[in-house]
């Protein structure tokens, strides 16, 4: 099978099937379930109380960037760490046939991509093109995106499979994930001007045509492999693009250090003490994650 050439769409499969496939480049992409709904209305009911009256996609063209970075700030870990998004969660694993005693997720995060350049710092970071596998994530995760309100062509995520097996000169090995937890991760809502966090990022002319970009409905999911590369799509529309994202990785893939291929990624550290079990949200034994540092 040549190199991220399908996306399979509502395919019924087995997990395992399924992750053997994200590891050789393919995507998958699903309808809203009941969880995945469930989510995207959490999400909304606290943004549009946090931004009253106004609507959450227009609301930046109600405050100054400050307060609406203050705003964020305030809302957006109230949501990853509100116990009905873990349950939600949980539901939507099992909709997708992930066995819960295996698969380990990380908290969902609430993204926000403005119109206009509006803020594309800090708080509501404009993704350039990139792999999660930069920033410390294990060959074996999964990253499971979708949109909270209905999105469009310029103002949604791109990937670009060109890259899939092709490397790409970066600074992911100035990246360090324990580091950037202790001394970054927590002053996005101060990067407003500028964001002055250490990233990793291409360092050589990047090719980022042909790119794929897949319009779901909200609570629409589309899952791929964390070594893909894909970016934030300039927001030309008028409308905030929100958007929700969690990552899983599986017990015996992490234990097996199965994965996709690493053609790229040079950073230090890992993610893996963030997961969280499925079925009792305990961590990864300490011994597995001792072997990623």
């Amino acid at each position: 099978m040549d190199a991220m050439n399908s996306i399979f769409f509502e395919r019924e499969v087995t997990d395992d099937t399924r992750r053997s496939l994200f590891y050789q480049g393919q995507l998958f992409a699903y309808m809203p379930t009941p969880g995945t709904i469930r989510l995207c209305n959490l999400a909304k009911k606290m943004l549009e109380d946090a931004f009253v009256p106004h609507d959450p996609r227009e609301a930046q063209y109600h405050y100054s960037v400050e307060d609406y970075a203050a705003i964020l700030g305030d809302l957006k870990p109230k949501f990853i760490h509100h116990p009905e998004a873990k349950e939600a969660i949980q539901q939507i694993l099992v909709e997708r046939g992930c066995d819960l005693e295996k698969t380990y997720f990380d908290v969902p995060r609430l993204r926000t991509s403005t119109a206009q350049g509006y803020l594309t710092t800090g708080i509501a970071f404009a993704f350039h093109p990139h792999r999660d596998t930069w920033y410390s994530a294990p060959m074996c995760q999964l990253n499971w995106w979708m949109p909270v309100y209905p999105i469009e062509p310029d103002n949604g995520m791109a990937f670009h499979p060109y890259y899939w097996d092709h490397p790409v000169k970066n600074s992911s090995d100035r990246y360090n994930y324990q580091e950037w937890v202790k001394n970054s991760r927590f002053i996005a809502a101060q990067q407003v001007k500028t964001d002055t966090r250490e990233q990793p990022k291409a360092q050589e002319e990047m090719q980022l045509d042909p790119q794929l970009r897949v319009i779901a409905p909200p609570g629409g999911v589309t899952i791929f492999s964390a070594a893909q590369m894909h970016s934030s799509i300039p927001n030309t529309s008028k409308l905030t693009r929100i958007s929700i994202d969690f990552r899983t990785v599986h017990l015996d893939d992490v234990r097996d250090r199965c994965g996709a291929p690493n053609i790229d990624s040079n950073c230090t550290g890992t993610t893996l003490g963030d997961y969280l079990r499925g079925t009792d949200f305990a961590h990864i034994p300490d011994e597995l994650i001792q072997m990623y540092i």
